[in-house]
């Protein structure tokens, strides 16, 4: 893990300077568009189906959909090696790939607009797993171009925004798309917010390719593997097909050798970080509505009033680890993930009280906002920067499978159990989290501060 100390101390204003810089900047934009398709294929798309009627087990089991994010690992070596045909020789290997997956979002998001979840849900369901590949395709390259387009004292500043942008994505396809439904219908809801990926369309097509290595690297540790094959009795075939293997698993045993006996515990402790928010959200808009609330209040303050808080406890998440490192912050986090989920429970149980929907939604909010900056903190620590791209990738992906899986069985046991029963469910699933943070931060030798 490294060093994350900062040696030469920056005054406020020298400090503020860097979010003028152009890759930062722009980072808004990708942020955006990258955010944008995550609400429609999870809790929005819960809201739509749950006003056609559709059953509730039915759209636990639409969550399965975010299981695509949770395997993006599997084709980021390929995003970082394949070249698409004349695309790549004209925009560049990051570009190309990123706009290949934003045209596909453009289609999907319009594509679902012209379905009748009643009566076409098989359809709507592959459409919104197409989605769901391209999104995570965007989300591989935009991280690379992020890692690859400005020198490392820019990356923080880049996730700072990116983030920024990824929240007004989230604000765009929450509450905008409730109040668009609330005036309209959930159609023109979906046909407009496929239009919004123009944002990232138009974006792709003025930003610079950045210099980057992924797809030619050999250095010492892809040497060392090559060796063992006694390449003296490789044909020219076997030679190039053993170094496109080893150029695929190389990022894996890097991770591996580096972290050694810990390294699957690091993966579970990845793995379970968020189970507990990813569960709780997929009935998060159900039980608005269930509960009684319209979709305008949802909107306000779910949506609107949740944004402003998850801003706030971003800015604080980046404070604290600034001050006292990353562990204490990410218990501290998963500690009040858990207590947050509780107050749901007792939402449940208050019935639709305005005031009490705006405590839990602040709390939730800013909890989530400070884990989020916390978390991502911890795994950007983790990644060997000769394979950011690919690791980064692994990690992300497994952070989102096991509260994917989980959050497919969620609308089961709301049917069997009720939601003050699932909430506090969803809280006990986040102890183990606790745990293993616990463990870390007595392992002195893991350097995880």
């Amino acid at each position: 893990m490294q060093d994350n100390s900062n040696d030469k101390k920056l005054s406020w204003a020298g400090a503020a300077s860097v979010y003028l810089q152009r890759e930062v900047i722009t980072m808004i934009f990708l942020g955006f568009s990258a955010g944008l398709p995550y609400l429609l294929v999870f809790s929005t798309l819960s809201a739509w189906l749950t006003e056609a009627g559709v059953q509730r087990s039915a759209i636990g089991f639409f969550s399965w959909v975010g299981v695509t994010f949770s395997i993006k690992v599997l084709w980021a070596p390929i995003i970082d090696n394949l070249t698409i045909p004349w695309i790549t020789k004209h925009l560049g290997q990051r570009r190309s790939w990123m706009l290949i997956a934003q045209l596909g979002l453009l289609f999907g998001l319009f594509y679902m607009s012209t379905m009748e979840p009643d009566a076409q849900i098989w359809t709507l369901a592959l459409l919104a797993t197409f989605v769901a590949f391209c999104s995570a395709t965007q989300d591989i390259c935009i991280d690379a171009y992020r890692i690859e387009a400005a020198a490392g004292e820019l990356q923080a500043a880049m996730a700072a925004t990116y983030i920024f942008g990824y929240r007004l994505a989230l604000l765009a396809s929450g509450a905008g798309a409730f109040y668009i439904a609330d005036l309209y219908h959930w159609q023109l809801t979906y046909q407009l917010m496929a239009l919004l990926m123009l944002v990232g369309i138009v974006t792709t097509g003025f930003i610079s390719e950045p210099p980057h290595t992924a797809s030619t690297r050999w250095g010492s540790l892809e040497k060392g593997l090559f060796e063992r094959f006694d390449p003296k009795r490789l044909s020219s075939v076997n030679s190039k097909l053993v170094r496109a293997v080893i150029m695929v698993y190389a990022p894996f045993f890097s991770f591996f050798r580096e972290y050694r006996g810990h390294a699957a515990i690091l993966l579970l402790l990845i793995g379970v970080f968020r189970i507990s928010d990813i569960t709780m959200g997929v009935m998060a808009n159900p039980f608005y509505l269930d509960l009684g609330f319209t979709k305008t209040q949802i909107a306000s303050i779910a949506k609107v009033f949740g944004f402003f808080m998850a801003i706030l406890g971003s800015a604080l998440g980046g404070v604290l680890v600034v001050k006292v490192g990353i562990m204490k912050p990410l218990l501290i986090t998963a500690i009040l993930v858990v207590i947050t989920n509780l107050l749901f429970s007792v939402l449940a149980l208050m019935g639709p009280d305005l005031h009490w929907l705006a405590l839990v939604i602040g709390a939730d909010n800013l909890v989530g906002g400070m884990s989020n900056v916390v978390f991502i903190a911890f795994l950007s620590n983790l990644v060997n920067q000769n394979y950011t791209a690919t690791q980064y990738a692994l990690f992300s992906s497994i952070m989102t499978l096991p509260g994917k899986f989980a959050g497919g069985f969620s609308g089961m046991i709301v049917d069997a159990l009720g939601y003050p029963v699932f909430f506090v469910y969803s809280a006990c699933i986040g102890l183990p989290a606790i745990l293993l943070i616990v463990h870390f931060m007595r392992k002195k030798s893991l350097c995880l501060t």
